[in-house]
């Protein structure tokens, strides 16, 4: 054998245990998958597919395939994200309910703490009171709570079905005011603006982003922003937590996690490229059309704060003795 021949086989040999110790992600060539427990046209689904491009291009051009599983409350989805590899081509998108689900369930398909690795707390997305305007008077929170005691248990609360985060919502507010209404839980956002327009019931919590048309054009009126932070489309409607309801605080929010056992250094690039997406300059501007706060937290941060959120709302169920029909 000439030593060119050996100094050849040498280099092949060096380069092929280098390939083998290699990480397996530093090799893969597949897309990453999105997983939304949502359905399409979500508010979690526009925000994440607004930010589709700028993900795949903070990822070196890795491609971003984003794959809708509603059902169950988010839970059909989440199922998928939890069974996946963790290879760092599988990540998902949850929201509010993902902390509520454990909840309001007693037969989880998973852990929702144990079986996911927190990547980000991205932002959030501000709630706001609404009520129909020929059915109901008030003005502000303190005329609506009057109003709703004038006559305790006539009036009603609609929600985008039971156990949802936008019924939660709801029950804080009627927590805080002590009120006794009637629950009216609907099969989504759309049918209980629907019914509120109508008269068909009197009051409900709303993503900003889905009742903005229907504040504009006088159908509904808001109340109050269910936040801390008054929202720059609605600069004129207090907090109700400003209007004498300092407990109420409560918006959606959404978080990019993967599967358990998620190794570190994928933790690190799918955090970095998360950050990365929602700070590009277009993203910036379509999340602040739909009044979405931006804010991206650490991985650490963000599991402290899903525990949280579990916690807050375990409290909230059980003071409001809400249950699943």
């Amino acid at each position: 054998m000439t030593p060119s021949f050996k100094r050849r086989s040498l280099i092949t040999l060096a380069a092929s245990c280098l390939l083998a110790a290699a990480p397996a992600w530093a090799q893969s060539t597949a897309p990453l998958r999105v997983i939304l427990p949502l359905g399409a046209g979500s508010g979690v689904d526009t925000i994440v597919r607004a930010a589709q491009n700028a993900l795949s291009k903070a990822l070196g051009g890795q491609a971003v395939v984003i794959e809708n599983l509603p059902g169950a409350g988010g839970i059909t989805g989440t199922s998928a994200i939890v069974k996946a590899a963790p290879d760092g081509n599988t990540v998902g998108f949850i929201s509010n309910n993902h902390a509520v689900n454990p909840i309001m369930f007693k037969n989880m398909p998973y852990d929702s703490l144990a079986d996911i690795t927190p990547i980000s707390v991205v932002g959030g997305s501000p709630f706001v009171l609404v009520v129909n305007p020929n059915k109901v008077p008030a003005k502000n929170a303190k005329e609506l709570q009057a109003f709703l005691k004038s006559k305790p248990g006539a009036y009603n609360l609609a929600s985008s079905g039971n156990g949802t985060i936008i019924h939660l919502a709801g029950e804080m507010f009627v927590d805080a005011a002590e009120v006794q209404v009637q629950h009216v839980p609907y099969k989504g956002m759309g049918p209980m603006m629907t019914d509120i327009i109508a008269g068909q019931v009197e009051f409900g919590v709303a993503a900003v982003a889905a009742a903005q048309g229907h504040l504009a054009s006088g159908r509904m009126k808001a109340i109050g922003v269910m936040g801390k932070q008054r929202v720059p489309s609605l600069p004129d409607v207090p907090t109700i937590a400003e209007q004498g309801f300092p407990d109420v605080d409560v918006a959606g929010w959404f978080a990019m996690v993967g599967p358990k056992g998620l190794p570190a250094a994928q933790v690190e690039r799918l955090h970095k490229a998360v950050v990365a997406a929602f700070n590009d300059p277009e993203v910036k501007v379509a999340m602040a059309k739909q009044d979405n706060v931006i804010n991206p937290t650490t991985p650490e941060a963000a599991a402290r704060f899903l525990r949280s959120e579990q916690d807050r709302y375990a409290r909230l169920v059980a003071k409001a003795n809400i249950k699943l029909d």
